[in-house]
């Protein structure tokens, strides 16, 4: 066959693969049995080998598997994949309506849809093909598994519509039914079992090997659009009618509710009838639907404003208590843990638990020896709901919290208005090595290769004190130490240095100042920019900031007055970390002559000549703070079209009102 004739071969096939894949793994109605699929399949490979200048990143071919990978190179989502806040009953679904309608107005409509239980992904398509397909990682930055995630049939590799540039987000999972062949095989190979499809789609997904993956028969569900161009839509259902017409897979088990009952309606009718699907849900989600009102409720620092996953009651199982174990955090506080007969909760092996502190055990009446029941919080964390007393034998006993440190045997004391116990030990092992553990973690300066496991290796080994002496670590002694070969000590002292240029807000996290979490750092290290400044900022000037209170101005003075502090500031300096902040400078009202400096500013309605974010970024660069909720301190509130409830509030509160035609004209003076 020559090569034109091999080329429209080629494309005859491709098209018609795809068009049997989709009937097949999206619509769920297939044309052709599977030896005519396969038929046509191994022709094209065929075809392909003997023409390699015809082959396509884009082809169903590449759907069998790939090249083996080093390592997963990490991704900027260019829109965050955040978190959602959890409802765990009826109350709380309420509770959130009446937030939304307190932001919008009342005339609000949601999208339920269920919430699927697999691995959240992002798949990104230029000019109708997909060409990039990445974990959720931190929400930030994920890792690319664009060749595992090719392997999945139900997501096309080209779009129907090849004028369309779109980012979508959706859950990749494993089917039940796949997800019982494949422990049964596993089982047969002597293999250790997955605990559940969740973990064996995670499994799959997250190895360098496609290969792997494409003999998993994972899946996926689109479920919403993070940035799309040429095109547009106004609310949540309209998208998702959007993507199925693209040719993506879409649950179809969602529903357009009018109103709060609506959802709570959909919700009860899930929570018996989910044993019936092939897939593992967790929940649902409640979306509001437009996507007007959507950005005009906003995000908080972790999550959406305008959505919430309702949770299933977690599922509750009786094992044995057969002892209490105690840990010491890096803040010095003594936790109980419970150690358990293992058994098996919602889907994972549980052998611990969280007793939280000694008033809850005294609470429960907790004894060593009882029959407890256990469930997960959230279905994530377990804990003991209570003690089954009626299988008391006489033998359990009692538990008493020690008076001395477990670690360092330091004696332990009880702050005022705090229930826990903490060793006030500086040089407590315990809260070094949790320290340590902390400044490697993602949110912190996300050093890969440094686990818990070999953090506690390193700290017993003698060869880290302090967090200083990571950047001191040579070859040579890591080599020595089990478990780490050349490969594994050569990436991981790449990323011990590449940790050097983090951002000052890293840093400030990871160096695990108490009340500090990743965005107080973040706040704080784009105001004072370095740390130098940082160290020398009074307790004022600290409380200066917004969100910066009285507490965590305190502990930040404190902690940076410490003579100890200022030597490991010191030592870090001298191994080269980064002591500046990298990221958008804030502008200051002073250095910016703008009739927006220095003022509260709320946006609401919808804005027609500039989306609701680039509005932002022009009023913060004139030195104005936008916030999203009208208040007796706001200075100017921008109404676009439609504006609603917050239009009214800032009139009862005589707020100064612009409309956006005398934004845009201020903004071109």
């Amino acid at each position: 066959m020559n090569e034109e004739h091999a080329s429209q071969r080629v494309n005859e096939l491709r098209e018609l693969l795809e068009k049997y894949s989709y009937e097949y793994y999206v619509l769920d109605k297939p044309t052709v049995p599977d030896s005519e699929y396969d038929r046509l399949l191994k022709e094209l490979i065929e075809l392909e080998n003997n023409h390699p200048e015809l082959r396509d990143e884009h082809s169903p071919t590449v759907r069998v598997g790939g090249q083996v990978l080093d390592y997963f190179r990490k991704v900027q989502h260019k829109v965050p994949m955040l978190s959602l806040a959890n409802a765990f009953n009826e109350e709380d679904l309420r509770d959130f309506d009446r937030r939304v309608r307190n932001g919008v107005g009342d005339n609000v409509t949601y999208v339920a849809e269920l919430k699927i239980d697999g691995l959240a992904v992002s798949l990104t398509y230029e000019e109708g093909r997909f060409v990039l397909g990445a974990t959720r990682g931190d929400g930030t930055t994920g890792e690319d598994i664009t060749n595992n995630l090719k392997t999945i049939r139900a997501i096309p590799l080209r779009i129907k519509n090849k004028d369309v540039s779109l980012e979508v987000r959706g859950e990749a999972y494993m089917p039940k039914r796949s997800f019982q062949k494949l422990n049964e095989s596993r089982q047969e190979e002597g293999q250790e079992l997955f605990a559940n499809p969740r973990n064996a789609a995670a499994g799959s997904l997250r190895q360098l090997d496609p290969n792997i993956a494409g003999k998993r028969n994972l899946s996926i569900f689109v479920y919403g659009i993070g940035q799309l161009s040429g095109h547009s839509v106004d609310s949540h259902s309209e998208s998702l009618k959007f993507l199925q017409s693209l040719g993506f897979k879409t649950n179809p088990e969602w529903h357009h509710c009018q109103n709060i009952d609506e959802v709570v309606e959909f919700v009860r009718g899930w929570g018996d009838r989910r044993p019936n699907l092939d897939y593992e849900i967790d929940g649902i989600v409640i979306k509001v639907d437009s996507l007007h009102q959507q950005e005009e409720l906003g995000f908080t620092a972790k999550s959406p404003r305008w959505a919430i996953a309702y949770k299933f009651p977690a599922e509750e199982v009786v094992t044995q208590l057969e002892g209490i174990e105690l840990n010491v955090g890096r803040t010095g506080v003594v936790t109980p843990t419970a150690l358990l007969s293992p058994v098996t909760v919602a889907g994972t092996t549980v052998k611990r638990a969280s007793l939280h502190n000694e008033d809850l055990i005294r609470e429960k009446d907790i004894k060593i020896g009882d029959f407890v029941v256990v469930k997960k919080a959230g279905d994530i964390i377990p804990e003991v709901v209570n003690v089954i007393v009626d299988r008391r034998t006489g033998e359990e006993k009692d538990f008493h919290m020690p008076t001395h440190c477990p670690e360092c045997e330091s004696e332990l004391e009880r702050l005022d208005g705090e229930v826990a116990l903490r060793c006030l030990n500086p040089q407590c092992p315990a809260q070094i090595r949790e320290g340590l553990i902390h400044f490697v973690s993602r949110n912190a300066m996300n050093i890969d290769g440094l686990g818990e496991k070999v953090i506690a290796q390193l700290f017993r080994e003698n060869l880290i004190q302090d967090v200083a002496d990571l950047y001191t670590l040579n070859k040579e002694e890591l080599l020595n130490l089990e478990r780490m070969g050349e490969k594994s000590v050569d990436n991981l002292l790449e990323a011990i240095e590449k940790s050097k240029e983090n951002s000052l807000e890293k840093l400030l996290f990871g160096l695990g100042v108490r009340h500090v979490g990743a965005k107080a750092a973040k706040t704080v290290a784009q105001v004072f920019e370095t740390m130098d400044r940082l160290m020398a900022a009074t307790k004022e000037e600290l409380m200066a900031i917004d969100e910066v209170g009285e507490k965590m101005a305190d502990s930040i003075e404190t902690y940076f007055n410490k003579p100890e502090v200022a030597e490991l500031i010191s030592e870090l300096k001298e191994y080269g970390v980064n002591m500046a902040y990298k990221g958008p400078r804030v502008i200051r009202a002073e250095d910016v002559d703008s009739v927006f400096a220095g003022k509260t500013i709320v946006l609401t309605g919808k804005l027609s000549i500039l989306n609701r974010n680039e509005a932002k970024e022009r009023l913060e660069a004139l030195g104005g703070k936008v916030t999203g909720s009208v208040s007796k301190n706001t200075d100017l509130l921008i109404a676009g079209e439609d504006a609603g409830s917050k239009l009214d509030k800032a009139q009862s509160l005589g707020v100064e009102v612009w409309t956006e035609q005398q934004f845009i004209e201020e903004l071109e003076k």
